[in-house]
């Protein structure tokens, strides 16, 4: 399957993740590019305010991976415009996730994702997949395998054709 994995990280803790998710898809014999998304200002707090300097297009792949850290307890502003203005030929499935300091998902990171996923189903996307990861846990390597690994899962059934 051929998958896009576009992500917004300020940090690198996003970026980093979505790295160790690109190479385990590749593993398991996915086709894989990984893009990033660069605003202007990373300091834009409204989403109608960004202006990018990086703005991947989303044509082509049959999957979509969209990744993004939380602001101020809700979706980077950056990635809510990039959904926004996201232009689709096709319909590819959607997965998504989030990074956040703060040690709870409730603490930001449950808001960001019900945010991405609206955006992504008033676009007409089907979602097999969301997570969070909690930067400032003791269990942070062990979230970001299990997301990994939910993701690969949900792919591998999609491509089956459950």
């Amino acid at each position: 399957m051929k998958i896009g994995i576009m992500v917004h990280s300020q940090t690198g803790n996003t970026l980093s993740v979505a790295e160790k998710i690109q190479e385990r898809l590749a593993k398991e014999g996915h086709s894989t590019e990984l893009k990033k998304i660069i605003p202007f200002k990373e300091s834009d707090p409204r989403p109608e305010d960004v202006r990018f300097q990086a703005k991947p297009p989303v044509d082509g792949y049959e999957a979509l991976i969209f990744a993004a850290p939380v602001w101020g307890f809700s979706l980077s502003a950056v990635m809510r415009a990039y959904l926004d203005d996201m232009e689709l030929a096709s319909r590819p499935v959607v997965l998504g996730f989030v990074t956040h300091a703060f040690p709870l998902p409730w603490m930001g990171g449950t808001r960001a994702i019900r945010q991405m996923e609206g955006l992504c189903q008033a676009k007409g996307l089907r979602i097999l997949g969301t997570g969070i990861i909690n930067w400032s846990r003791k269990d942070r390597e062990k979230q970001i395998l299990d997301l990994t690994e939910q993701f690969v899962k949900a792919l591998a059934k999609e491509g089956n054709g459950q």
